[in-house]
């Protein structure tokens, strides 16, 4: 409920920026998404690697933030998906909460593990799922588009051939509103106090270093001139893309790249401390692009993982493999994709 409560006086009291109702403000979770896109290897679709496709998705990557304020019961599920409190051995909230390597399947089992320790999924968050799901929609999405794709240039029926290109004309559209929603949260997987029971100020934990308790941190960095990084600063600053096995192993990235993310919270803490951030001057500047870097690359690799996965998909119903219609082995599969009730 704090973390929530937090959101909440963000958009309704408006104490803090207005920025501070999301991980990076507006600018930076824009770069996340358009500088992975720019970034996206040849072997993807050319319709995503375009300058209009980019921008798009800069625009989308926004979307999870501007959907609060929809109502209680629309809000109190969707704003959970920002973030995981993690203790600094990565455990859920306390000692007793589930370590973010070892999450259950299922969202509903992960619920049920903090309930049994005493925890509420509204308090600890549940980022880890909304990067798992995202990323199972995009495989979906591409699942999809190869197999209108590579039938639509086969078919003869006029009318058939029509709906294959419309049908993969609408999944373009789903694959960049999707690629969007999926780089908000990989955004704030990358803003280390999306990660941490020290969001919003140390807290009443253990303070070794004398870390600031202001309710106003997380604004403050939230509000920090993202707007300022030159977008060539940014993309220079991405790692070398990351190959994934395929089928990637969905399940051990996610928790790898949290885990990354937390190890940053005492530097930030200390960039706090020494004034750097108030004074947005070079220190918490390179720091700043360097997280930003690491969420764009992150979802680079991501979707580049969920295309490479597509190939070996099931879509449709009745199911069908893609790499049979994409090989002609299935020469007909219009009963799956449009329908045969």
């Amino acid at each position: 409920m704090k973390r929530l409560a937090l959101t909440l006086t963000a958009l309704a009291a408006l104490t803090l920026p207005v920025a501070s109702a999301g991980a990076w403000g507006n600018s930076g979770h824009r770069m996340v998404g358009v500088a992975a896109m720019q970034a996206l290897p040849n072997e993807l679709p050319a319709f995503l690697r375009t300058t209009a496709a980019a921008t798009e998705v800069g625009e989308l990557s926004r979307e999870p933030d501007r959907w609060k304020g929809g109502g209680r019961t629309h809000d109190r599920d969707r704003d959970t998906a920002h973030f995981i409190d993690l203790n600094e051995e990565g455990h859920a909230m306390t000692a007793a909460g589930p370590h973010i390597s070892s999450l259950p399947e299922l969202r509903s089992e992960y619920e049920r593990a903090l309930a049994e320790a005493g925890l509420d999924v509204d308090d600890a968050g549940y980022l880890p799922y909304a990067l798992i799901d995202g990323y199972q929609q995009l495989v979906r999405d591409f699942g999809y588009w190869r197999v209108l794709s590579a039938i639509e240039a086969r078919e003869t029926d006029p009318g058939r051939r029509a709906w294959y290109r419309e049908d993969r004309e609408r999944r373009e559209a789903l694959l960049l509103r999707d690629i969007g929603v999926l780089s908000h949260y990989v955004g704030d997987g990358a803003q280390p106090l999306h990660l941490t029971i020290h969001y919003n100020g140390w807290g009443d934990y253990p303070n070794p270093e004398g870390f600031t308790t202001s309710r106003q941190f997380h604004g403050q960095v939230d509000s920090w001139p993202y707007g300022r990084i030159d977008m060539a600063e940014l993309s220079a600053a991405m790692s070398a893309p990351s190959d994934c096995a395929s089928p990637c192993a969905i399940r051990e990235r996610v928790p790898a790249y949290i885990l990354t993310g937390l190890a940053q919270v005492d530097a930030l803490y200390r960039l706090e401390q020494s004034g750097s951030i108030a004074a947005a001057d070079e220190a918490s500047h390179q720091f700043m692009v360097t997280r930003l870097a690491a969420g764009a690359s992150e979802l680079r690799d991501l979707i580049t993982a969920a295309w490479r996965d597509s190939a070996s998909a099931r879509i449709g119903w009745p199911a069908i493999r893609v790499a049979e219609v994409e090989d002609g082995t299935i020469a007909d599969p219009w009963d799956s994709l449009f329908g045969a009730d």
